[in-house]
C-alpha cells in the first residue's frame, strides 16, 4: 500500500487529499477543504496565495497528525498565471488573476508593437488565443510597470511558486508552462522572439522539465516528504486520468470545459489556426489538442447570485424551460468576470438587439444549451483538423455530476458520453506521483487502475428536433 498527498487547487476551492494505491485500485480521502476566493488588491482581481499556502500546510499537518505514512506530495492548479520574483526570492506586485481586465486589448497591442503576427505566434506555440495567456499578462505588466524589468529575477507559474514556498527550490514544470503561449510546441523550449516581443527577458524563465520528478522536500510539521512535480496544470492531470483512445474525445468538465483529444503530435495547420485550437503539453510527450470553453463558471456565478438555490434546483429549473430558445457564445469576454452574470447574459442579447431571456429558468437553460453547442462545435473542429473519427466522449471532473449537461452533451454532439472519474485532477495528481516513485509503471497502467476504481455512467444521445438548424444558428452567433 502506498499513500501520497494530492493538493488539488481549483478556481473556487482547494483540497488536500490522500491518494492510496492498494490491490491495484486507487482511492481518495479528503483531509482538508478550503475556499479559493479572488480578492481585490489595488483595484485588481487577485489570488490570495498566502492564504492558500497556509491552508495547504494546515491540510498537510492534518494528514501528518493522522499517523499515515506518506511517500510524496504534489500540487496541481490552473494555468497561465505566474509570480515574478526578485533576486532575493520576494514576489513583485500582487498575485493577479487571469480574470483581471488588465489584458484587454493586449493580443492586438503585442502584434502592433512588434513585427510578430498572430500567425507567427500560433505556428510557434500551437496555443489558442485567449486574452489572459501569460504572454499578454506580461505585456500588460511591462507596459504599465517598465521599471520592474531590472528587478525581476525569475518567473514561476503558480504551482511552481507553491512548490518553491514549500520546498525552497525553484523549477518550471512543462504542462503548465505550455499554457503560456511562449513555449515552442515542437522543441518544448522557450521562444526568445516571443519573450522579447512581450517585453520580458529570457533569463527570467527556468528550463521547462517534464513532469514526475522530485523537485524538493517538505520538512515542516514533523514531516520529511518528497515534493513531486506532477503534471501541474490541473487539466493535464485530469486528462492523464481519463481512459481515452484514438476514437474517444475527453471533456474535462468543471469551472472551465476543456474538450479535446490526446495526440503524440501537435496540430498547427492553417485550419487549426482558423479554429483557434490549442496544443497544450501532456504526460509522456503527448499533447492535449483541445478547445477551451468557459464551462460551469457561468452556472457557478449564477448560483452565487441566488445562494438559496442548490445546483440541483437550477438543473430542474433549466429542464422546465424551453430548450434552445436563447443561445449565447459562452466564450464571450463579457462573461469572463462580470459583476453580475445574470445581467451580463441579458445585456449580451440586448446589445445585439435580440430578444433576451426574462426568467431565471430561461437564463439557466440558455447557459446549458449554449455550452452543449460549444462542445459540439469544438468537437467538429477538432475532428476536421485531426482527421479522426470520434465515436464517444469521456467526461471527467466535477461536471460529471451535472446530469442535464451530460445528457445535452450526448444529444448535441450526437455520440455517447461516458462519465467518471469525478475527481480526475486529483486522481491524475496521485497516479503521476505513483509513477514518479515507481509504484505504477506508466500512464496506460494508471488509467487501467483508475478505470477499475470508478463506476461509469453512459448517456446515449437522444434525438433533438431541428438540431441542424439550431447548430447553424449557433455558428452564426459565433
Amino acid at each position: 500500500m502506498s499513500n501520497v498527498i494530492a493538493v488539488d487547487l481549483g478556481a473556487s476551492s482547494g483540497r488536500v487529499m490522500v491518494g492510496t494505491l492498494k490491490n491495484s485500485k486507487v482511492s481518495l480521502k479528503e483531509y482538508h477543504r478550503f475556499p479559493n476566493v479572488q480578492v481585490i488588491c489595488n483595484g485588481q482581481s487577485c489570488w490570495d496565495l498566502y492564504a492558500i499556502l497556509e491552508e495547504i500546510e494546515r491540510g498537510i499537518s492534518k494528514v501528518a497528525a493522522s499517523g499515515i505514512e506518506i511517500d510524496s506530495l504534489g500540487i496541481d492548479t490552473w494555468g497561465v498565471d505566474f509570480v515574478l520574483l526578485d533576486r532575493f526570492g520576494k514576489h513583485l506586485g500582487e498575485f493577479v488573476s487571469y480574470r483581471d481586465e488588465r489584458t484587454e486589448g493586449m493580443i492586438d497591442k503585442l502584434t502592433s508593437d512588434s513585427s510578430i503576427t498572430h500567425k507567427d505566434i500560433y505556428t510557434t506555440t500551437g496555443i489558442q488565443f485567449l486574452t489572459f495567456n501569460t504572454i499578454y499578462q506580461l505585456k500588460a505588466i511591462i507596459d504599465a510597470k517598465p521599471a520592474w524589468l531590472e528587478r525581476v529575477d525569475k518567473l514561476l507559474f503558480i504551482p511552481d511558486y507553491l512548490n518553491y514556498k514549500l520546498s525552497g527550490l525553484k523549477h518550471c514544470e512543462y504542462t503548465n508552462a505550455s499554457t503560456s503561449q511562449l513555449l515552442n510546441c515542437e522543441t518544448k523550449e522557450w521562444d526568445e522572439e516571443l519573450i522579447t516581443a512581450c517585453g520580458a527577458k529570457k533569463s527570467w524563465f527556468l528550463e521547462p522539465t517534464l513532469p514526475n520528478k522530485v523537485v524538493g522536500r517538505f520538512t515542516r510539521h514533523c514531516c520529511d516528504i518528497p515534493v513531486i512535480s506532477i503534471p501541474s496544470h490541473d487539466t493535464a492531470s485530469a486528462v492523464s486520468a481519463a481512459p481515452v483512445d484514438n476514437k474517444t474525445a475527453y471533456l474535462s468538465s468543471g469551472t472551465w470545459s476543456l474538450l479535446g483529444i490526446e495526440s503524440f503530435e501537435p496540430f498547427t495547420s492553417e485550419l487549426a489556426y482558423q479554429y483557434n485550437i490549442t496544443n497544450e503539453g501532456g504526460v509522456e510527450g503527448r499533447y492535449r489538442v483541445l478547445k477551451n470553453i468557459m464551462g460551469l463558471w457561468l452556472v457557478q456565478r449564477l448560483r452565487a447570485e441566488n445562494p438559496s438555490l442548490a445546483f440541483s434546483d437550477m438543473a430542474l429549473m433549466a429542464e422546465r424551460a424551453t430548450p434552445f430558445k436563447y443561445v449565447i457564445n459562452p466564450n464571450d469576454n463579457a462573461f469572463l468576470n462580470p459583476e453580475s452574470m445574470t445581467q451580463a447574459i441579458v445585456e449580451w442579447f440586448k446589445s445585439r438587439n435580440l430578444e433576451a431571456p426574462t426568467t431565471f429558468s430561461e437564463i439557466i437553460r440558455c447557459v446549458y444549451d449554449s455550452l452543449a453547442l460549444a462542445y459540439s462545435t469544438a468537437l467538429e473542429n477538432i475532428k476536421e483538423v485531426s482527421e479522426r473519427e470520434i465515436q464517444s466522449i469521456r467526461i471527467v471532473g466535477g461536471g460529471t455530476q451535472d446530469k442535464i449537461l451530460n445528457q445535452l452533451c450526448a444529444d448535441v454532439c450526437e455520440i455517447p458520453a461516458i462519465t467518471e472519474p469525478v475527481e480526475a485532477s486529483a486522481l491524475g495528481n496521485v497516479t503521476n506521483q505513483m509513477i514518479a516513485i515507481g509504484k505504477i509503471s506508466n500512464t496506460e497502467s494508471a488509467r487501467q487502475i483508475i478505470e477499475a476504481s470508478c463506476s461509469k455512467v453512459r448517456y446515449e444521445p437522444s434525438h433533438i428536433e431541428g438540431l441542424e438548424a439550431i447548430k447553424a444558428n449557433y455558428k452564426k452567433i459565433l
